[in-house]
């Protein structure tokens, strides 16, 4: 045995080399007794939960350090830590790129050619915006402090609202005159882009 030292000493030939005990298994000390459920070790395998606090600004990938909560150490050591890897859910409305949020907003033709106002959604509430006259499909507004908070604290991201002009359907034959009357009183000043596609279309087949 090794005297409580943990190592024994071993002759080979010439030299002397000191190996660990295996009375103790190198740690100078041996349980006369060993306990049956954990067979020495003075740890025994047990599941709890835990209650995870969550800071703002968290993402997927992100790691929480749960002090104290890891495996415990042999033979009444220090326990370990605890890391629990974040994956935030897909959101119905919201994509997030970095500390900035995008949503799509559906508007109506009426509005997005005469102006108005539309409800968007924020994290916290719902916001109020102008949208002009003329608005296209795919204009973007920001509202500026109205994304993530940065998971170190400091900065804010922005809210990015993407218009999406929706082609109403489902028309009565009324609706449907009104709008050929409407089309048929449109010229090129009331559709610049299209003028300019078919202008260009028209001058590379020539």
């Amino acid at each position: 045995t090794c005297g409580g030292h943990g190592q024994v000493q071993m002759q080979q030939g010439f030299f002397a080399v000191q190996r660990p005990c295996h009375d103790c298994s190198g740690t100078g000390q041996k349980i006369k007794s060993p306990c049956g459920t954990c067979r020495g070790q003075g740890v025994v395998r047990k599941q709890k939960t835990l209650s995870v606090k969550i800071p703002a600004g968290v993402d997927t990938g992100n790691r929480i350090r749960l002090s104290g909560e890891g495996e415990a150490g042999l033979r009444g050591g220090p326990s370990g830590d605890l890391y629990v890897q974040v994956h935030v859910k897909k959101h119905n409305i919201f994509q997030r790129e970095g500390n900035d949020l995008y949503c799509e907003v559906p508007i109506d033709f009426a509005t997005a050619t005469l102006g108005g106002s539309i409800e968007v959604p924020t994290l916290s509430s719902k916001l109020k915006i102008k949208v002009p006259a003329g608005t296209q499909t795919g204009k973007l507004f920001r509202l500026r402090g109205k994304g993530i908070t940065a998971i170190r604290g400091g900065n804010i991201g922005d809210l990015l609202c993407q218009v999406k002009i929706e082609t109403p359907v489902n028309l009565s034959k009324k609706q449907q005159q009104l709008l050929k009357e409407f089309s048929e009183s449109c010229g090129k000043k009331q559709h610049p882009e299209s003028d300019s596609f078919f202008g260009k279309m028209k001058s590379f087949f020539e």
